[in-house]
């Protein structure tokens, strides 16, 4: 009867998969306005052929410079709202699937059952949300200047409106297939760091009561955020081009994601494979540190307040 008592105890203190969306759509908000300048110079420099940019401060400083400092944030309204989406749905997909593949006997959850959760997450994220919104942002970071009169997209509806009218509604899901690659395995292996990270770091596990400081949760989810931009760089990279190029364009020269990567070794080297890794490792792992330290919080206000009840 003990034990019944607190294995009932110990379900009971799961975190259910809404309060993990809301926090995890909370956190993406702020990490959207920090970091979306680093976003605009990794598209500008994944989508430069000609070597126009010299590096990212180059980049950066030329962007600044010739279309003004409000260029940096470009596509900011596409951006924050696909992060917020999409962290929600992570979080709560998440979740959803880690409590699915738990022991029924014991509540544990082995570590590929992890892999599997974060990867289902990142792919549903990636389907769902994810490349629709960042077909629009990819195609509003790589106009260049501000005047509205020289600009083919006038702002992420009209962006939108004008994708679908002139290349079909599949067009909002070009480079679906890499960015599917892409985020499942981002996220198999961002979860599963994250809980190793903070089980060894911090002696914390979900429901224990154990409330994270915000270092502490920007440490665990910056070294949790590392991994991920190197081995899905080549997913990156292609997903940038069939996004830019679209599907009706005179510059759709790469027919699918195999075709692309091919392409792109055959023409530019292998090393162009992970161009723009330097900002995406500059952007995710503080952005995954500024989603967590919020998200940790949120999670904690329930479980010290509403379960302790």
């Amino acid at each position: 009867m003990a034990e019944n008592g607190n294995r009932n105890q110990n379900q009971a203190k799961i975190v259910p998969p809404y309060i993990k969306a809301i926090a995890g759509s909370i956190g993406g908000v702020v990490e959207a306005c920090c970091l979306q300048p680093i976003d605009v110079i990794k598209t500008r420099l994944q989508l430069d052929r000609s070597g126009t940019y010299k590096g990212i401060i180059h980049c950066g400083a030329t962007v600044a410079r010739t279309e003004g400092v409000r260029a940096l944030w470009k596509g900011l309204t596409p951006f924050a709202t696909h992060l917020t989406l999409k962290y929600a749905l992570r979080m709560g997909t998440n979740a959803v699937l880690q409590a699915a593949f738990k022991d029924p006997k014991t509540g544990m959850l082995t570590n590929q059952a992890r892999l599997i959760s974060g990867f289902g997450a990142g792919a549903l994220e990636a389907l769902v949300i994810v490349t629709p919104f960042e077909v629009v942002k990819i195609r509003l970071q790589q106009q260049r200047g501000l005047s509205p009169e020289l600009l083919k997209y006038k702002g992420p509806v009209h962006c939108a409106h004008l994708i679908i009218r002139e290349e079909g509604l599949l067009g909002m899901w070009a480079g679906a297939a890499p960015t599917v690659m892409r985020n499942g395995t981002n996220q198999a292996a961002m979860f599963t760091a994250k809980y190793t990270f903070d089980k060894l770091l911090w002696i914390k596990q979900e429901g224990d009561g154990k409330v994270l400081q915000p270092w502490q949760s920007m440490i665990s989810g910056f070294l949790a955020g590392t991994a991920g931009p190197i081995c899905t760089g080549p997913f990156d990279v292609v997903k940038t081009r069939l996004m830019a190029q679209g599907q009706a364009g005179v510059d759709g020269k790469y027919k699918g994601m195999f075709h692309a990567i091919k392409t792109i070794f055959a023409e530019e080297g292998l090393l162009t494979l992970w161009k723009g890794l330097l900002p995406r490792l500059m952007r995710i792992p503080p952005g995954q540190a500024i989603m967590w330290a919020v998200a940790d919080q949120v999670t904690a206000m329930y479980e010290k307040k509403l379960l302790a009840a």
